[in-house]
């Protein structure tokens, strides 16, 4: 994988983010933490996925997303949901489904047990990763209060 490639990656994460936050009605404020924080998931999964394989980059991807969302949310003292759905985006197996539908459409059984398989795998994996972070105790995300901002 080239650095161009990657760097082209990177913006298309970080610009279908963000779509996806508007459309999923994030105040346009927390724009950019999405955008960065489907990026940073997507640079995750991708420079791990050769090392480590493809179920255990996107759970570890997910971690990445979810820790990155929680400590926004306390930042910025809102809901995980607006990053960490909107962040998500990128490592959602859509086009497997996608696929996986496609192929039991022209009848190939076969294809299209193993394309629902890694699209299940994926879905586990991220699943797995909210699991492991929403884990943590909320005091270890407490050091990404703002100085000076009161509790709500």
């Amino acid at each position: 994988m080239s650095i161009g490639a990657l760097l082209k990656e990177c913006l298309a994460a970080f610009i279908g983010t963000v779509a996806f936050a508007l459309l999923f009605s994030a105040p346009r404020k927390y724009y950019a933490w999405c955008g960065f924080i489907g990026m940073a998931g997507w640079v995750c999964f991708r420079l791990l996925q050769q090392p480590t394989g493809r179920m255990a980059s996107v759970f570890l991807a997910s971690v990445l997303v979810v820790f990155l969302s929680r400590m926004c949310a306390v930042w910025e003292s809102c809901p995980v949901t607006i990053f960490m759905v909107a962040g998500l985006f990128p490592l959602v197996p859509g086009a497997g489904i996608y696929w996986t539908v496609y192929e039991l459409v022209m009848k190939n059984a076969s294809e299209a047990i193993s394309r629902g398989f890694v699209a299940l795998q994926d879905a586990v994996a991220i699943v797995l990763g909210i699991i492991a972070v929403f884990e943590l105790p909320q005091r270890l995300f407490s050091i990404a209060r703002r100085p000076g901002k009161k509790i709500e």
